[in-house]
């Protein structure tokens, strides 16, 4: 376990780094398209002249023989769920490992929900649920959620989305905005992902690398499943390898996101060589025209 002087300083430098990008970039668009989960009654008062006929209420109209119509607030109390995969499949990087990138942008999205005073929990998965910190609000609960993001040993270096996604099931009763950050190399999640999406805001953000599906002609190399361990040599100069390397690779991935447009899950994908604001800025800009059409 690194030494606390050590802890705080890199938790520091992501938040400096992470903030300046929230400060210019995202919470603008945050506020404006994560408004709240809905409005609560406030008060009663006399209708006048332009109100909106569908808010009288026809209870106290009648009672006191003159228009009433109910007044309602938004209820700002929003909860934020950062659903991280620690896997070994997410070490890998050509420039920045995608984990690496992955801190940047779940750090990005607590400061933008702390900005906005809302709650944040966290979830840390691998084949299972390695760490489930409940929401709250705050600079020093934001701080905690970092450090056990950064400095959390996994138990288990393979993935399984599903354990995680029916364990949120469970344990989350408000509805949330959830943010799963993974590279999503696993089997099959449709079924708890669909019942996580009936009740909450779901958004996944898929990290990618693009060796992942482009391998370079470097000769003979060996190719290693992170999360197994698993090695096969394989001939990289053959282009007909690479050729259907990359076809399987990416008709694996058409077939994905053919699920989440059936499921309707909102989807941001981010590589290891483009700086990860661009697509998460782009995805808020895209969810707020959505909210004011």
């Amino acid at each position: 376990m690194p030494q606390v002087k050590e802890v705080l300083k890199r938790v520091k430098k992501i938040e400096l780094k992470t903030k300046v990008l929230v400060d210019g970039l995202i919470s603008g668009e945050y506020h404006s398209i994560f408004k709240g989960r809905g409005i609560e009654f406030s008060e009663v008062r006399e209708y006048v002249p332009g109100d909106d006929v569908r808010a009288i209420d026809w209870n106290v109209t009648a009672r006191l023989n003159a228009p009433f119509v109910k007044e309602f607030i938004e209820e700002r109390d929003l909860t934020l769920f950062i659903v991280f995969d620690l896997s070994s499949s997410n070490e890998f990087g050509f420039q920045r490992s995608k984990k690496d990138v992955c801190y940047d942008i779940a750090a990005s999205l607590m400061f933008a929900a702390m900005r906005n005073n809302d709650n944040v929990g966290l979830c840390l998965f691998t084949d299972r649920v390695e760490k489930f910190v409940p929401p709250r609000k705050g600079n020093k609960h934001i701080l905690k959620l970092l450090r056990e993001l950064i400095y959390h040993e996994p138990k288990s270096k393979t993935t399984d989305i599903r354990t995680a996604l029916s364990y949120l099931n469970k344990v989350i009763k408000k509805r949330s905005i959830i943010f799963i950050i993974s590279d999503f190399l696993t089997p099959d999640f449709e079924k708890p992902l669909k019942q996580l999406k009936s009740k909450h805001d779901v958004i996944l953000v898929d990290m990618a690398d693009v060796h992942e599906e482009d391998i370079p002609d470097i000769g003979y190399a060996f190719l290693e499943d992170y999360e197994t361990g698993e090695q096969i040599l394989v001939d990289t100069s053959d282009s007909e390898f690479r050729m259907r390397y990359t076809e399987l690779v990416r008709t694996s991935r058409e077939a994905f996101l053919t699920t989440l447009k059936r499921l309707n899950v909102d989807i941001i994908r981010i590589n290891t060589s483009e700086p990860f604001y661009i697509p998460l800025q782009t995805f808020f800009k895209m969810r707020e025209r959505r909210v004011v059409r």
